[in-house]
């Protein structure tokens, strides 16, 4: 991997400002216990952080382009978002995992389902090019030959595609939770295939860090990555005080958020080697889709040290 930072932007002064990147799933609630509890400030004022300041997203793919636009210092994101990033130069690594699968192919009330071939010709939403969902979906329909050309798929985030579904503009969405909680708990939809069932155990979201974070304050991701340990286990511990953190975060219904939790298959881990395999192949579907993109490597997108030594 080639470096794509020019030296003016590897910046060796110590940062005082942690800048967070995150989305409003429960999938990353780690990242809001630690806000809530106290634990990003209170842990990294040891070393020199005196703000944590934090930036919502509505995917990954925005918020890895502020990343490499140097407005992020470490971001809650799926695993494959960050590829792209790297092969456009994002100087950046993955350092933790968050979670494994926790999205689902929602259809409307009033849409059949019987398997994947009638999902021809549908209208159907999700996340952007390159996020986790659209790897999934298109890997999965190819597997059950369902030609993607056939299908009207368009690109929303979480608030646009549970409005289309439930305005009935498109027929289905495949989305991250609590995306499916909040439109079957409004009786607009039901959840037919997790992500789960698509991929087994793949990769969802990770914990990405700066490249200047790395290199220049190691001591301080080691520490980063401690308090996201420390947040997965309370998360794992105390479902129900997480349930109520998010809701308060986000403004979300708590009755939806425990709703989520209790019918998603996902699960929240730290460990990222659990990620790798699936995240290298995310890799081969990128290349496929952008046979110009040089092809990464495990080092290219992970730094496990950190975990490791962290454990």
């Amino acid at each position: 991997f080639s470096g794509c930072i020019s030296t003016s932007e590897d910046k060796h002064e110590k940062i005082t400002t942690l800048r967070i990147g995150y989305q409003p799933s429960t999938h990353q609630i780690a990242e809001m216990v630690a806000t809530d509890l106290g634990w990003w400030k209170d842990d990294l004022e040891p070393f020199g952080v005196k703000e944590v300041r934090e930036f919502g997203f509505p995917s990954g793919p925005p918020e890895m382009q502020a990343m490499i636009a140097g407005e992020l210092d470490i971001a809650y994101v799926g695993t494959s978002p960050p590829i792209a990033a790297i092969s456009q130069g994002l100087d950046a690594r993955i350092v933790a995992a968050v979670n494994i699968n926790g999205s689902d192919l929602v259809l409307g009330s009033d849409v059949p389902y019987l398997g994947p071939e009638s999902l021809a010709k549908m209208k159907i939403s999700t996340f952007p090019p390159g996020s986790i969902q659209d790897i999934i979906l298109s890997k999965w329909l190819a597997e059950n030959e369902i030609n993607v050309s056939n299908l009207n798929i368009t690109a929303m985030g979480p608030g646009d595609a549970i409005s289309a579904i439930m305005s009935g503009k498109v027929d289905a969405a495949f989305l991250p939770h609590p995306s499916p909680a909040i439109i079957e708990m409004a009786d607009k939809g039901r959840s037919e295939v997790a992500s789960g069932e698509m991929w087994p155990g793949h990769a969802c979201c990770s914990l990405v860090v700066s490249g200047n974070l790395i290199r220049n304050q190691p001591d301080l991701v080691e520490q980063i990555v401690k308090i996201h340990i420390k947040a997965t286990e309370y998360v794992n511990t105390h479902p129900a005080e997480a349930a109520r953190i998010y809701a308060n975060h986000t403004g979300q219904d708590l009755k939806m958020v425990r709703y989520s939790i209790k019918t998603w298959d996902g699960k929240w881990i730290s460990d990222p080697h659990l990620q790798i395999p699936s995240t290298l192949e995310y890799i081969q579907c990128y290349r496929q889709q952008n046979h110009e993109a040089q092809m990464l490597t495990e080092e290219d997108i992970f730094d496990t040290s950190f975990y490791d030594r962290a454990e």
